[in-house]
């Protein structure tokens, strides 16, 4: 895919008909000044252009002369990054149990009061099984990954960190937390054991914070989550995660200041995933998401002007790498198919294995049981096979969208449950639209990379390189 070009993308509710010989290329306005945009919805293919060179462009020039030598290539790519992927990463669910109960999580509520824990042994016996899946899916020299996800997993800490003692030299090891139950012995036994961490905070302060995140008593942790961020100070391998929601989002620019103020080296801020009823219910406007959500953006790049230092908004890099190098990108949420079981699958405390996370709640999307069954049948399931099949081409109006695979209409499990069927938009089509624009102005302006993981280009190639219009 071009990865240095200059490029673009469309607004969903415009569309164009391809009335010449070239391409199908259709504009974008990003609301840059200079720049406008061109791309091809079908290979993600794009170019920023001037505007004075619109026709120009869209004629038989130079770039669509270069373009059709590489359209090929370009289409294939693309198709290797959507279908010709393998799972090589699992969320795996060492309890059912939370000590939280957030208002918009994904696990029901009876799950997370009196669900089931993994003993010791059935968790040592799904890596071991995993261990020799993976060896025979994966090249040879690949190390997947296994990230102990919640629930909390933290809950069942003796079992898992025995996993990640025994195993550590055959996958490596993430814990998504809650943040609460992390004390200095266990901070010293993941960071010592390389062990990538996550926390979730949503605000700055406590009043922001716990309005949706709190213990089953309604008691907030914002004082013992920012206590862990503290100990959790110079190691590199932890992000934390504020899932945006009607209560924290107007306050998205003075989260960005705490994360620095911190020094947080990553974050995601993630719109609620409206899955569960709970999270409808927390969901905010489409339309002052995104307001918000760019103001969030352009304080991260105010504070590293100011101090040098990078708050890595990681879901937003995503985006930005998407476009300017697309099999580079580190997270698969915004493409269709999405990551899950494609990419990735989850892994449940009772073995039941599901394309994602999001759908541990929805037994319908149970592929089969890591104790009983095989992997591989898991993987090619019905149940597997609707999540993997999705494909943005089969959902309206995004099938029109020039942006489709920059989005990719996340997220089918949000879909499924909000709107009763996996062929549908998800909850933030406007986000992600103006995420986009965003990312193009970016890189009209020559900026993109002051918001992405230094080296994130390693070993990075340019296909195609434009730059006469």
């Amino acid at each position: 895919m071009p990865e240095h070009s200059k490029g673009v993308a469309v607004p969903s509710r415009v569309r164009y008909s391809n009335t010449g010989k070239g391409p199908l290329l259709q504009p974008i306005d990003i609301g840059h000044d200079v720049y406008v945009g061109l791309i091809n919805p079908d290979t993600a293919f794009w170019s920023l252009v001037k505007k004075d060179k619109l026709s120009e462009a869209i004629g038989d020039s130079e770039l669509l002369a270069q373009y059709r030598q590489k359209a090929a290539v370009f289409a294939q790519e693309m198709k290797t990054l959507r279908f010709g992927l393998k799972p090589s990463a699992v969320y795996f669910n060492p309890t059912e149990r939370c000590n939280l109960n957030c208002d918009y999580c994904y696990i029901p509520g009876e799950m997370r009061k009196d669900g089931a824990h993994m003993s010791k042994a059935n968790l040592m016996e799904a890596l071991s099984i995993l261990k020799v899946h993976f060896k025979k899916a994966l090249p040879e020299g690949s190390v997947p990954q296994v990230v102990f996800h919640g629930s909390e997993p933290m809950l069942n800490r003796e079992a898992m960190f025995a996993g990640i003692e025994q195993y550590q030299d055959d996958f490596h090891f993430g814990v998504q937390t809650n943040g609460t139950l992390l004390d200095n012995a266990a901070i010293d036994f993941l960071t010592s054991h390389r062990v990538g961490i996550g926390l979730s905070l949503d605000g700055h302060i406590a009043e922001i914070a716990d309005k949706t995140r709190h213990n089953w008593s309604g008691e907030g942790v914002f004082l013992r989550v920012t206590a862990a961020l503290e100990r959790l100070k110079g190691y590199a391998n932890y992000n934390v995660i504020c899932t945006v929601t009607n209560r924290n989002v107007r306050s998205l620019r003075q989260i960005v200041d705490f994360f620095h103020s911190n020094d947080v080296p990553a974050c995601m801020l993630n719109p609620v995933r409206c899955t569960q009823e709970g999270a409808r219910k927390v969901k905010p406007g489409d339309a002052q998401l995104a307001k918000h959500y760019m103001a969030a953006l352009d304080r991260s790049y105010e504070l590293y002007q100011k101090t040098g230092r990078k708050l890595v908004i990681a879901n937003f890099a995503n985006v930005i790498v998407g476009i300017v190098a697309p099999t580079a990108r580190r997270l698969m949420c915004d493409i269709s198919p999405c990551g899950g079981g494609r990419c990735f699958f989850a892994l449940s405390a009772k073995g039941d294995i599901f394309p994602c996370s999001e759908f541990i709640g929805l037994p319908h999307f149970r592929g089969g049981n890591i104790f009983t069954g095989d992997i591989g049948k898991a993987l090619t399931s019905d149940a597997f096979s609707a999540v993997t099949g999705r494909k943005v081409e089969n959902i309206e109006p995004c099938s029109h969208c020039a942006i489709r695979h920059f989005c990719g209409a996340p997220c089918p499990a949000e879909s499924s449950e909000m709107n009763g069927c996996l062929d549908s938009v998800g909850a933030f089509c406007e986000l992600y639209e103006e995420q986009v624009r965003y990312a193009f102005r970016l890189i009209a302006d020559g900026k993109e990379k002051d918001f992405l993981w230094d080296g994130w280009d390693a070993g990075a190639a340019t296909t195609f390189d434009v730059s006469t219009l």
